[in-house]
């Protein structure tokens, strides 16, 4: 029989029986039933030994595990400080002297709905003894109409100031005596005398063509721009200008920042709307960048426009087109070689650093030097800019006022002369100045107590700001920081308008800044314009007691201003260094003297000054509270 026939009913794979169903299955019983005890004996088995090894690897695990140990806190405590005095800010109230001092002076920034950025980018000021007389007169730079809003036929279009200081703080207006009543759209003013013959000229920065007047020492001014060959061009909407001897020849060469590619026709192709629907001031990072300018003095009253042959103009990496956007310059020797360089503030691209070779040329070594920049890499919206040794060790400090929501920076000078590190925050600015928009800044002793303070001053751009911004404010206080000394910890301390007066803080839409010795007291006083209205007048009314000596500087075979000296004054254990350069802040200009706080120290100081073509002098005997002139002394 097959083993696979169907029919035999002990084939296994017969299908006909019910499964289960063994009644009729010829099987040996015995067999089965033996062969099934033997398989359940190994599975018994099997299972036996598994549980043996479970409870073995129990134990193991068990004896293995280490014992819990009390876990012990040990409190932890950050290192304390050694107690150092806590200095307190003193009560210097400056006071608003605007109308009765005699300025009444009031800004026109063309602004007529188009929302035209630069209407809302100026103006400048500057402190100059324009006829040398000793005190400090007023130059403020006015806006215009724009052209094709002029107004009524015949109607009197605004003019630049000039105001003569009566030697007490009350100004007169001069502006059509002195023929500087001219129409422009003006942004800000260099200061400077560059044929070197007494009399201080003036440099006035504008949206198209700028100009240069030449003070003629009888009282009035004559334009000589074209003469010159400074007037730049139409197409150039030119901010910040400086006078600084380049190449240590005697006279002053000037440097120019110009801003952004500008016309009508681009602001309106630009369109930005601040809400998605309302019609805004544009950002520059929406318009194309542009070059300096730099001019060479060649000593006959013309100048030579070396800006391409210097290295000064600096093209985007990628696109080949140039990058500046330039708000803010400071002319400063940084490595202390001799020669003038130039730090300029860019807005939202990177601020620029030129390395004079001493050659006639210049290196751009913003981003090696640490000041392009912030601490995260980023490019933020530069204006103001002043360099000091605001520690009194020998380090320059670089204050940079930016944009709303990015800190103030303060870049101050490593072991290296030409690195820095940006120390805002830990110097006390930082977060202070986070929120404010800051366009003016500069350094100054406030409080005559031999270190130098900062001022800024502040004002959003768009007076809608707030319907998008609730944390920021068209008009905004001005900020006054304290230096209190670098062994207190942070140097700088926030002063509250019950230590500096509720004029000093009153929101304004705060533009350009400088400072002077408006009234023969000693200490310095204050002004800040605005992009239109009037500027704010601040006298200083600290009472101290606090002594100082004020340096008015002729060089011979220097500049006749003496721009670029060095003032060392040894006042207790500190040694106060300061520069003369009255290039500060925002399209400002402070003025030339130098006025250096001596605090409570008595009796005369000696000077060492080194002039800017390298020789250096020594004066000792300079009395205290008064001003003093002091000569170059010949070889």
């Amino acid at each position: 029989m097959s083993p696979t026939d169907p029919t035999d009913p002990t084939d296994p794979t017969d299908r006909s029986k019910p499964i289960g169903d063994r009644s009729s299955i010829d099987v040996d019983f015995g067999a089965e039933d033996d062969a099934v005890i033997g398989r359940a004996l190994r599975w018994s088995l099997g299972v036996v030994l598994v549980l043996a090894l479970l409870g073995g690897g129990i134990v193991l695990v068990l004896k293995l595990r280490p014992k819990e140990e009390l876990i012990q806190v040990t409190p932890i405590t950050a290192p304390e400080r050694p107690d150092l005095p806590v200095a307190e800010a003193p009560v210097v109230p400056f006071k608003d002297i605007t109308v009765e001092a005699g300025i009444d002076f009031v800004r026109e920034n063309g602004a007529a709905g188009d929302k035209l950025l630069p209407e809302t980018m100026g103006g400048g000021a500057a402190f100059l003894d324009y006829d040398g007389d000793g005190d400090q007169d007023l130059f403020l730079v006015n806006g215009d109409r724009w052209p094709w809003n002029a107004g009524a036929p015949g109607a009197a279009r605004p003019v630049q100031a000039l105001y003569r200081n009566d030697g007490t703080g009350h100004f007169e207006n001069v502006t059509s005596e002195a023929r500087l009543d001219v129409s422009l759209q003006g942004m800000g003013v260099a200061a400077g005398d560059y044929d070197n013959d007494g009399h201080v000229d003036l440099f006035v920065s504008a949206v198209g063509a700028n100009r240069l007047f030449h003070n003629k020492g009888d009282g009035t001014f004559e334009e000589v721009t074209g003469a010159a060959g400074v007037s730049g061009t139409d197409q150039e909407w030119s901010t910040s200008s400086a006078w600084a001897d380049i190449d240590n020849d005697g006279d002053l060469d000037l440097f120019v920042c110009n801003y952004v590619h500008w016309s009508r026709a681009i602001d309106f192709e630009v369109g930005y709307k601040i809400d998605g629907t309302t019609r805004a001031y544009g950002q520059p990072m929406n318009f194309e960048g542009t070059f300096p300018y730099l001019y060479r003095n060649d000593g006959d009253g013309r100048f030579t426009d070396i800006s391409a042959a210097s290295g000064v103009q600096v093209r985007e990496a990628n696109m080949n087109r140039p990058m500046a956007k330039s708000l803010g310059v400071a002319p400063v020797d940084l490595d202390g070689d001799g020669w003038i360089d130039f730090i300029v503030a860019n807005d939202t691209v990177h601020n620029f650093v030129f390395h004079n070779l001493g050659d006639g040329t210049f290196k751009e070594i913003g981003a090696l030097s640490g000041i392009a920049f912030d601490s995260y890499g980023n490019t933020r919206g530069a204006m103001g800019i002043d360099t000091a040794r605001f520690r009194n060790d020998g380090a320059i400090g670089i204050g940079i006022g930016n944009f709303a929501n990015e800190m103030t920076a303060l870049y101050v000078s490593q072991n290296n002369p030409l690195i820095f590190s940006d120390e805002a925050i830990t110097e006390g600015i930082g977060p202070a100045s986070r929120l404010l928009l800051t366009f003016g800044l500069f350094f100054f002793d406030y409080d005559l107590d031999g270190r130098l303070d900062i001022l800024a001053a502040n004002g959003h751009l768009d007076e809608e700001i707030t319907k998008i911004q609730a944390s920021q404010q068209y008009a905004q206080p001005a900020q006054l920081f304290w230096n209190r000394g670098f062994d207190q910890g942070a140097s700088f301390f926030a002063v509250p308008p019950e230590k500096g007066g509720a004029d000093l803080f009153k929101p304004i839409v705060g533009r350009g800044s400088a400072y002077a010795d408006i009234d023969g007291d000693g200490d310095l006083d204050v002004i800040l314009t605005q992009c239109a209205g009037r500027p704010l007048l601040l006298r200083n009314d600290q009472d101290l007691h606090h002594h100082w000596v004020r340096l008015k500087l002729a060089g011979t075979s220097s500049n006749r201003d003496a721009v670029g000296a060095i003032v060392q004054v040894k006042a207790g254990p500190s040694l106060l260094t300061r520069d003369i350069m009255p290039t500060r802040s925002y399209l400002s200009q402070s003025e030339l003297p130098v006025t250096l706080g001596l605090g409570s120290l008595s009796g005369p100081v000696s000077v060492s000054i080194l002039w800017p073509d390298g020789r250096k002098q020594r004066v000792d005997g300079i009395p205290l509270d008064r001003l003093t002139l002091i000569t170059q002394a010949a070889p």
